[in-house]
């Protein structure tokens, strides 16, 4: 299966093209903002990379949330409008089961994994993995010392909120990449379409900082 994935979600921007287990392409950077810029610009190199054409494309994944709105907004849109352009299926995936995939399994073998998402706010996007990448739980937004109440015995921290939790966790192992791929998305979403996939719709966990005014 060739699959285009795509993030922009959270403090970087991706953008890979998978097929069968291999990464024929990637392209990839830590930002907070400005996805808008570059992620268009990434998706074209990844494909001339490859020498690929969006008709050859089988699937396109993007992440949901949670993470920043404006991210979420930038990703989704992009993939829709490819999708609908190439007449491709798109399935959505979430960042925290993104970032708990990343983990090698053999790292993740006897541990929790601790999916820590920063909102830039006083709570964070907290969400339990077993090592089989079993959720153990909904995404919740917990502050860092309700999140380091969740877990007993070997833990993992990982995402960009993970060193938020740490100092909280003495014995807890860091993940090696504090990011999300898209990477990881692509493999995820190749592995469970089409039946374990999210619609392509934006997963929200708290409302928007700017509302309009009635008036």
């Amino acid at each position: 299966m060739l699959v285009l994935a795509l993030d922009s979600a959270g403090s970087a921007c991706s953008a890979a093209l998978w097929r069968d287990g291999s990464v024929l392409a990637r392209r990839f950077a830590v930002m907070a903002r400005g996805q808008s810029e570059v992620l268009v610009p990434m998706i074209a190199d990844v494909m001339a990379e490859a020498g690929c054409a969006f008709t050859q494309l089988d699937l396109l994944a993007v992440t949901v949330g949670p993470g920043a709105f404006t991210g979420i907004r930038i990703g989704l849109s992009t993939a829709r409008a490819l999708a609908l352009a190439a007449d491709k299926p798109l399935a959505g995936i979430t960042t925290t089961e993104a970032i708990a995939a990343a983990i090698a399994p053999a790292d993740r073998a006897g541990h929790t994994i601790m999916v820590v998402v920063d909102s830039r706010r006083a709570e964070l996007w907290v969400q339990l993995f077993g090592a089989d990448l079993t959720p153990l739980g909904p995404i919740a937004a917990l502050r860092p010392q309700q999140a380091a109440a969740l877990v007993n015995g070997p833990v993992i921290l990982a995402g960009d909120g993970a060193k938020l939790v740490a100092p909280l966790l003495p014995r807890a192992s860091l993940a090696d990449q504090d990011y999300l791929d898209a990477v990881s998305v692509a493999g995820l979403a190749a592995d469970r379409w089409p039946h374990a996939v999210l619609p392509p719709e934006p997963l929200y966990l708290r409302p928007a900082d700017v509302t309009v005014s009635a008036a």
